[in-house]
């Protein structure tokens, strides 16, 4: 796999997540030359701008939000635009969110899907795809404090 997709709200942020332990699998990948991104059904705006400011290498590669994009998931141009942004295949990446529904359409386009439940689970599973250490030490950016107030991802 060259590629990690994640959502935020029930990955990252919010029940059943780990952000330090899920952090450090995004920032092993990273370093392992896999490309990583932000897939979220965010409306935008001015208020998401936390969001995108988790691109550009703070914790991904690049963040794609359904109110920029003028689509959502499970819509298959999302993960298209997704694999295409960070220079990949559909089949090349993995898709994680906590929604069925939407690894289901993740993987009609041709990528790996992880249904996120629980943080431990995911990291293992995380680090068996992508061939990176998931019990790394959270070196790197602090993210507790990422606002993640109230949106609906």
């Amino acid at each position: 796999m060259r590629g990690l997709l994640l959502d935020v709200g029930g990955v990252l942020f919010g029940p059943g997540s780990d952000l330090d332990g899920l952090s450090a699998v995004v920032r092993r990948a990273r370093s392992a030359g896999i490309a990583t991104g932000i897939v979220s059904n965010d409306p935008g705006g001015a208020d998401a701008q936390w969001l995108r400011d988790l691109g550009d290498g703070v914790l991904v590669d690049d963040v794609v939000l359904s109110g920029d994009a003028g689509m959502a998931k499970p819509d298959a141009d999302i993960y298209l635009l997704a694999a295409t942004r960070l220079g990949l295949r559909p089949a090349d990446c993995v898709f994680v969110d906590d929604l069925e529904v939407n690894v289901r359409g993740a993987v009609d386009v041709g990528m790996v899907g992880v249904h996120h439940y629980d943080a431990a689970d995911t990291i293992e599973e995380l680090s068996i795809l992508l061939d990176v250490d998931g019990a790394a030490s959270s070196d790197g950016v602090a993210l507790k404090d990422t606002p993640a107030g109230d949106q609906s991802w």
